[in-house]
């Protein structure tokens, strides 16, 4: 069990258990259940997705919108990171690749904010967006 963080305490996290967030993220889209995605969001988060132009501020929302995603099967892996710590908090910001379940690819670039809530972390606001250049195959 965890040790409970006074409000005036940070919660310790390092680089790779900031890494292990995005695959506990990643392993959940594999579930194709929208609900366990959805629990690994605070549930004040902010989601700007790469394939709406809706924000998505509820847990209601969000779960709506992988609801969708998840049809495609997705699969991310990272390309590029920078993590920063903060006290009950991190960034993981950097590029990433999904791959879809009719073989196709979605480079995009990303941003997770986590913060240290209840005994948990969790996404307090994830953005990603496809990449704006093509590139010469």
């Amino acid at each position: 069990m965890a040790t409970p963080v006074l409000a005036s305490e940070c919660a310790p996290i390092t680089k790779p258990q900031v890494e292990q967030l995005f695959d506990r993220w990643n392993a959940s889209l594999a579930t194709l259940d929208p609900d366990k995605v959805v629990e690994n969001y605070a549930p004040d988060a902010v989601l700007l997705p790469t394939v709406s132009n809706k924000p998505r501020l509820t847990q209601e929302e969000r779960r709506d919108y992988f609801v969708e995603f998840l049809k495609k099967h997705p699969q991310g892996k990272i390309d590029s990171r920078t993590i920063k710590l903060g006290c009950n908090k991190a960034t993981d910001t950097g590029t990433y690749t999904f791959t879809l379940k009719d073989g196709s690819k979605v480079p995009a670039r990303y941003t997770f904010t986590y913060q240290f809530e209840n005994g948990k972390w969790l996404i307090s606001t994830h953005h990603s967006s496809a990449m704006p250049e093509k590139h010469a195959s």
